[in-house]
């Protein structure tokens, strides 16, 4: 399945755009934008975003019944594999939703499920800390180009994120 990419210079939240694509009658795609105002992370707490790190938001209906934990676990292994492969950096999952690389959170992935005129639909949010990462106390972060010689761009990464979710989603539909 493709995904039809939307990009942004700027988006309060990626998950707010994907239901407004969803209530217009758009059954799946990528939001893309290079800032967040009000990113969201699990709990409703605040995802922090810096200007030029990856904010994006798969979404895509779903036929098929699936758990939220299974969908959280895939999604994790898709963005982990995804990253590992363009840096080969060995990527750790901490349950349920957050990559670090070195223990230090380097990515968080946020899903919803939303349900409009009889449809489920899953919407995967995902943060990757590529050029800086933020202070947050208590919790070690850290970023993706302070582990590479050549600096790996925002569209390189995304791309690969929305290759190997097509991939997936060709599988369950």
């Amino acid at each position: 399945m493709k995904l039809k990419k939307y990009t942004f210079k700027s988006v309060t939240s990626t998950n707010d755009i994907a239901i407004k694509k969803i209530k217009k009658g758009i059954p799946s795609g990528i939001i893309i934008a290079k800032n967040q105002t009000k990113g969201r992370g699990r709990y409703g707490k605040k995802w922090i975003s810096i200007t030029n790190n990856l904010f994006m938001s798969i979404f895509f209906s779903l036929n098929k019944r699936i758990s939220l934990k299974k969908l959280t676990f895939i999604s994790c292994q898709i963005v982990k594999n995804s990253l590992i492969k363009l840096m080969q950096k060995k990527i750790k999952i901490k349950k349920p939703n957050d990559l670090l690389i070195n223990n230090r959170k380097v990515c968080g992935i946020l899903q919803e499920i939303v349900f409009f005129k009889n449809n489920k639909f899953a919407i995967i949010g995902i943060g990757v800390n590529i050029n800086h990462s933020p202070n947050i106390i208590g919790y070690p972060t850290t970023y993706i180009n302070s582990f590479t010689k050549k600096k790996i761009s925002n569209p390189k990464i995304s791309n690969e994120i929305k290759i190997n979710f097509e991939n997936y989603l060709d599988k369950i539909k």
